[in-house]
């Protein structure tokens, strides 16, 4: 998915090559991350689609099938890759990841510590953030979740950019090694009281920790572990609200004929002597947005605070 290039860049092939990971793209609603191999085929509700056609082609291309229907082939982003990939836990969409990343204040080149690593929805998009000089070490306790997500790693092609380990963080604590190097250090663990003072051990002055709970007795517990060796501690629950934009018509026989919001008068067709003494109904398009009915609700807490500084 984002390969390092020879000027250690993360960058897309621009045309598709075999081997290649893309997310075929039928509609915003269904998506699937298919591997490119010479000679395979993609069947699905619109026909036959053959991986040879999609070769040389540019991220982004449409693809038609046997059928005379089409796909979009789209570059595998993180955003993207969030939505496809398989669900082994429950993971962090696109709100709470784009806000975990800025207030944690990654940057190229920070190392990141990351406690579960679950289905490595949020890793993806920590990777990106540190490349091309950065590097996130992520640990979880589940041997096999580990390795499905080191897996994941290596065809989305953010493997030299992210260490997977497996280690139970509540009992153990990170390792020894990342003692105060860390500038960041994610956890998404049950108890994670259990690991803040570990993780303080592991940040740098002036580092920062970020907390994720469904809960707040969660929250409210961490909170107080916390205070101990941190300052300006905050919650934030987020919340996505997405719009639909849709085109539709508007009876305008009655009421309104000057338009809605500023919009044009709705056009009235010349009607015969015959007709005249049939109703008369005229409509006329509008552009409305409307809130999305899949709209996502609350998925958790996100609790932040800074290392405070050696007196």
């Amino acid at each position: 998915m984002l390969p390092v290039d020879p000027a250690n860049k993360l960058s897309f092939h621009r045309c598709i090559t075999g081997g290649d990971l893309v997310i075929v793209y039928e509609r915003h609603d269904n998506m699937k991350a298919v591997k490119v191999c010479e000679g395979s085929i993609l069947q699905n509700r619109f026909g036959v689609f053959k991986h040879s056609d999609w070769i040389g082609k540019p991220f982004g291309s449409k693809v038609f099938s046997n059928k005379g229907k089409f796909v979009y082939l789209l570059a595998p982003t993180p955003e993207l890759w969030t939505l496809v990939l398989s669900h082994r836990t429950q993971i962090l969409y696109l709100a709470d990841i784009s806000f975990v990343i800025m207030y944690l204040e990654v940057v190229p080149g920070c190392l990141v510590l990351e406690s579960g690593t679950g289905s490595g929805s949020l890793t993806t998009s920590l990777a990106r953030a540190v490349a091309p000089t950065g590097h996130v070490y992520t640990f979880d306790f589940h041997e096999q979740r580990a390795a499905s997500a080191r897996e994941d790693s290596e065809r989305t092609g953010v493997s030299s950019l992210v260490t997977f380990g497996v280690r139970d963080i509540q009992g153990e604590g990170f390792p020894d090694e990342f003692s105060g190097l860390a500038d960041s250090v994610f956890l998404d663990l049950p108890q994670p009281w259990l690991a803040i003072p570990s993780a303080g051990k592991m940040l740098k002055q002036d580092g920062i920790l970020c907390s994720f709970s469904p809960c707040i007795e969660q929250v409210q517990r961490s909170s107080e572990t916390l205070r101990s060796s941190f300052t300006d501690i905050r919650t934030f629950e987020v919340l996505l609200r997405t719009y639909e934009v849709q085109e539709v018509k508007i009876d305008c026989s009655e009421g309104d004929e000057g338009g809605i919001l500023g919009s044009p008068p709705c056009k009235r067709r010349h009607r015969s002597s015959e007709e005249s003494s049939r109703p008369e109904i005229s409509f006329s398009t509008r552009i409305m947005a409307k809130p999305s009915g899949e709209a996502r609700g609350h998925t958790g807490y996100l609790t932040f605070a800074r290392l405070k500084c050696a007196s």
